[in-house]
């Protein structure tokens, strides 16, 4: 039988909890929800609520299946809340929010990777957060990613923008700024300048165009998941690949630091150790007070 679990109230039936999501290092299902409840949902619930999400499913771990989805899966409990999200295919379209542990926790039992917009349900397509999401192309890897956002920080703070780090979980990196309320397609015309710019300051690292045929040895600088309809990948989830690696907030210090790509690769397990040592390292970023303007607005 599925057991049944009582989080904050609500009954959850938890499934497969012996079941192995991460081959390689032997994870369960059941340690990953543990890693979900016990270690990350303090510090991650904040950068989930009240941003619509998008799922990365994989529910047979990371060599299954895996299909993306924004609609609010079948069967999804009345108490999990949703946010309207019109697109032009579905005006009527809806995706889930997760407000709470238990709505957390709900998500995680279907084996998914969480991905936010930029922007909070109550204002749809007005961003808060800007995010540049750096992109390595063999035979450039995270190192070449620092490398990049070290040039990024300065640049952003010279127009009184301050910036933080996280590992994308994957071979990448990504750098958030907190913002002052601004609409998304200014943010991307300004975040692509400076992917422009970048391009031009670093020329043997950087490029701002997509072209694959661009990327070989350099670091693609993503500036277009700025865009309304886009999303990233959410602080502190676990990413569908061979081991469960985690969208993991990076000092500045580890930045300057990393000297190869085992550097920045951190695990579920890794986590406690980190929150404890460093705390959300992204707090800022729901700090107002820390919210910047972009030049002109």
């Amino acid at each position: 039988m599925t057991p049944i679990t009582e989080v904050e109230g609500r009954r959850l039936a938890l499934s497969n909890l012996d079941k192995v999501l991460y081959p390689a290092t032997g994870t369960t299902k059941g340690e990953v929800l543990h890693y979900y409840a016990a270690t990350a949902a303090g510090a991650m619930l904040p950068h989930l609520r009240d941003r619509p999400l998008s799922f990365l499913r994989y529910p047979d771990g990371p060599e299954g299946l895996r299909f993306f989805t924004k609609n609010p899966p079948p069967g999804t409990p009345d108490w999990v809340r949703t946010a309207p999200v019109p697109r032009s295919d579905d005006p009527d379209a809806r995706q889930v929010l997760a407000q709470d542990l238990p709505s957390l926790m709900w998500a995680a039992n279907l084996v998914v990777e969480f991905h936010t917009h930029q922007w909070r349900q109550d204002s749809p397509a007005v961003a808060d957060r800007m995010v540049f999401d750096l992109d390595p192309g063999p035979p450039a890897g995270v190192v070449e990613c620092c490398a990049v956002a070290l040039w990024l920080r300065e640049r952003l703070a010279e127009d009184g923008l301050s910036s933080y780090g996280k590992t994308s979980g994957s071979k990448g990196l990504h750098l958030l700024v907190p913002l002052e309320p601004t609409p998304s397609e200014e943010v991307t015309a300004y975040a692509r300048t400076l992917a422009v710019q970048a391009q031009g300051a670093l020329p043997e690292l950087a490029v701002y165009r997509m072209t694959r045929a661009l990327r070989p040895g350099k670091v693609f600088v993503d500036f277009s998941q700025n865009a309304a309809a886009k999303t990233t990948a959410a602080p502190y989830t676990l990413r569908a690949r061979s081991s469960p690696t985690v969208s993991a907030p990076v000092t500045w210090e580890e930045i300057e630091a990393c000297g190869a790509p085992d550097d920045l690769v951190f695990l579920a397990g890794d986590m406690a150790a980190r929150l404890e040592r460093h705390g959300d390292l992204l707090g800022p970023l729901n700090d107002p007070g820390q919210a910047g303007a972009l030049p002109g607005c």
